[in-house]
């Protein structure tokens, strides 16, 4: 009887974690389709009023500001998933 409980927390938790994981994923790829295909591209007529470094907004985040939020993810990531790892007793050593 213990057994069976012990294994159904253990898949209710794993199934805890990727639901966790599975969201800090989505959350990344749209805010980097954002901030990359949206701001870049689709919004970048009305962002050209507004300028960076000598250079429209659009313009910018095409060329820079994209490559630095996905850089910011990329780290944002690490960290969220390493807190994740700590809640779900699942870190490495």
């Amino acid at each position: 009887m213990a057994e069976q409980s012990t294994t159904a927390k253990a898949a209710q938790d794993g199934a805890g974690y990727w639901t966790a994981n599975v969201r800090i994923i989505l959350v990344s790829l749209v805010i980097w389709a954002l901030v990359s295909f949206g701001f870049g591209i689709l919004l970048r007529p009305m962002l050209s009023g507004i300028e960076v470094g000598g250079t429209d907004l659009g313009f910018w985040f095409a060329q820079q500001g994209s490559i630095l939020v996905f850089l910011a993810l990329i780290f944002f990531y690490a960290w969220r998933m390493n807190k994740l790892d700590r809640e779900y007793g699942v870190e490495e050593d």
